[in-house]
């Protein structure tokens, strides 16, 4: 009973963390693009985009500076 519990319960927090975020690409003006672990969230009283990178950085970009957002 108790090999078959751990990989069940592993199992369960990998299909529901896996369901919660949806990937982005971030293309800005200059051609770059950056990759987004969720969806960025946009701030209007300051006008930035804030995301997490892959790498697990918060990084903040400028409306202006971003073309397109797409979900990977």
């Amino acid at each position: 009973m108790k090999k078959l519990l751990l990989p069940a319960l592993l199992f369960g927090t990998f299909a529901t963390l896996a369901g919660c975020s949806t990937p982005s690409l971030i293309t800005l003006n200059d051609g770059r693009e950056i990759q987004a672990v969720d969806a960025p969230k946009f701030d209007r009283d300051a006008g930035f985009y804030e995301f997490q990178q892959l790498d697990g950085k918060r990084t903040r970009i400028n409306k202006d500076q971003v073309r397109t957002i797409s979900d990977l």
